[in-house]
Order: structure tokens, then sequence, then C-alpha cells
């Protein structure tokens, strides 16, 4: 899948996708339904399938200073649109230029102009423009005038009737239900990024941990998980290990940060540098302050069992 930053100057070998157009946070059930309506517009145009999204997401934009919301930064959208066949990934930059132009000018600009877009597919709700004045009215009307294929996507539902969307994610992840955000997905939800260097206060106890910052993602509850981690070379899987992981500040040596600590079963070697992804299964527990550090040991050694004993009979179905 090619990336581009940017909507002027694309190659015209890039140019005349039919285009899914959305922020896709989570990349859930709902937008792989909509991304899958846009592969059977692509092969009707005989045109490569592209997404365009918004980096930052809109709301970062106007809202800098908020806690962090998003279930999938750039980093870890990319791959699961490409694994939906996405080809062409236009990450576009939302700063103060794009979000003062009109509804008008994102038609005529961006997706005519730039990307010279031969088909366009969106969900019912979507809204864009200086002060989201531009609606799927307005884009099927855009469409006519300038020549490109419009469709509207109704919204996909999930099993109690209600839409499917991030929010409903969002909110099982803080309400301690990573398995019913892994339905609404249709794939667990996972944590990337580096392994940095902590205190080695894991090794000290006998659970060596591979500690990771969760800058940019959405802070799930606190607490420890039943986990898998997948190691990364040159964003490639190279080895899934099971595992269990604190998520949180750690009541008894307080970080001043969360960090997403992760003790990997049966692993031996140097994590640090490395790149992990993390895909949180269960919610074992909250975090607790014990009375000693042996305490704390013997509590970890029985989470890593109830660990070790669901994610054996885990099967991979959403």
């Amino acid at each position: 899948m090619k990336i581009f930053r940017h909507y002027e100057d694309v190659p015209d070998s890039c140019k005349g996708a039919v285009v899914a157009i959305g922020n896709f946070d989570g990349v859930h059930r709902g937008h792989q339904a909509l991304i899958a309506r846009a592969v059977a517009l692509a092969k009707t145009q005989l045109a490569p399938l592209g997404v365009l999204a918004f980096e930052p997401h809109p709301q970062e934009f106007f809202r800098p200073e908020a806690e962090s919301f998003r279930l999938t930064p750039l980093r870890t959208k990319a791959p699961l649109l490409a694994e939906c066949g996405v080809e062409v990934l236009y990450a576009l930059p939302f700063d103060s230029s794009m979000s003062q132009k009109s509804a008008e000018e994102f038609v005529r600009d961006v997706l005519v102009n730039g990307l010279g877009v031969r088909g366009v597919v969106v969900g019912a709700d979507f809204r864009f423009g200086k002060g989201r004045a531009g609606d799927a009215a307005f884009l099927e009307e855009a469409g006519r005038r300038f020549g490109f294929a419009v469709e509207i996507f109704d919204a996909l539902i999930a099993h109690d009737a209600q839409k499917i969307s991030s929010s409903e994610i969002r909110a099982a992840l803080k309400e301690r239900q990573p398995e019913v955000a892994a339905k609404l997905l249709g794939h667990w939800w996972t944590i990337e990024g580096r392994v940095e260097k902590g205190d080695a206060r894991g090794r000290e106890l006998g659970f060596p941990t591979a500690n990771m910052a969760l800058d940019g993602y959405l802070k799930p509850a606190f607490g420890i998980y039943a986990v898998r981690a997948t190691v990364l070379e040159n964003e490639k899987p190279v080895r899934t290990y099971d595992g269990v992981a604190s998520l949180g500040i750690r009541p008894m040596f307080e970080t001043d940060l969360p960090l997403l600590e992760s003790y990997l079963f049966n692993f031996s070697g140097d994590l640090y540098g490395k790149h992990l992804a993390v895909d949180l299964v269960a919610y074992l527990r909250p975090e607790m302050k014990f009375d000693s550090v042996d305490a704390l040991k013997t509590q970890m050694a029985k989470d890593c069992d109830r660990a070790r004993t669901l994610l054996r009979h885990l099967e991979d179905r959403f």
C-alpha cells in the first residue's frame, strides 16, 4: 500500500481511485464493510482502491490539550487498511488550511483537482468542509457536477441493534471489556510501540517486562490483562507470545505516566528498542497496592497461571 501525506502533486499512477472517506479509527467491522463496498465500486470503475483519512484526527486539531482517544494511530491503522485491500492511503494533514476549506473547495481542490477520484464511498452521517457544512447529499450533487460516482453506505448494525461505532469500542475498553471491543472491531485491540528501558522492577521481582508508553492511544481501564504480543521487525511479525501485562501506574511503585508492561511467557532475550504489537485479550483484575513485595509476587504468579489457562483455550473468532 502506498501512503501519501498530501493531495497535491500525486503521481498519475495513484490518481483516479475509488476512495472511501472517513477517519476509520479502529478499522472496525463497520469500517471494513464500507471499504468492502468501495472495493466493489472500484471493480466496476476499473479503478484502484483508496482511503482518505486525516492525520491528525480533526478532533485532535481542534482540542490538542485533550487526552488521546485514538484506537489506532496511523502506524497501527495503515496495516489494518492494507489488510482490507486498500492500495493507496491519502493520510492528509488536518491543519488550519484544511479546516478552513468549504465543502465545495474540498471537493474541487482535494477530490477532483488533487486526487482525480473516479468514485467516493462515505457513510450516511458523513460531514465535511468548514463548519461541517457538507453532507452526503451535497457530495452526491457535487459528484454529478464533477463526474465522479458517489455511494452512501448504511451503517453496519451490531447484535444489539446499535450502529457499530468507534465510540462504542472506546466505551468497552474503558469498562474492562476487551472481548466486547474485539467483537465490534473484528480483531483484538492492539497497542503498538517501541520497547523502552524501565526501572527493571519486574526483573527484580522475577517477571521481566517489556515496557511501552501509551503515546497516541486511548487509555483503557487500568489493570492486569491477558495479552498476546507479537515482535515486529520492519513492520512484519516475527513471533507471537502469550503473556500477562500491567497497564497503568503501578500503585506500589508509581510511575509518572501510565505504561504497558508485558511479561511474555517462554521468552528469553533482550527486547529493548524492538517494536511490539500487544493485543489486549482479557481483563484479569484492577491494579492493587499490596502489603508486601512477597504478596505482590504471589499475586503475579496467580495472574500468570490464569492468563495461561485463558489463552490456551482462546479462539480468535469475533
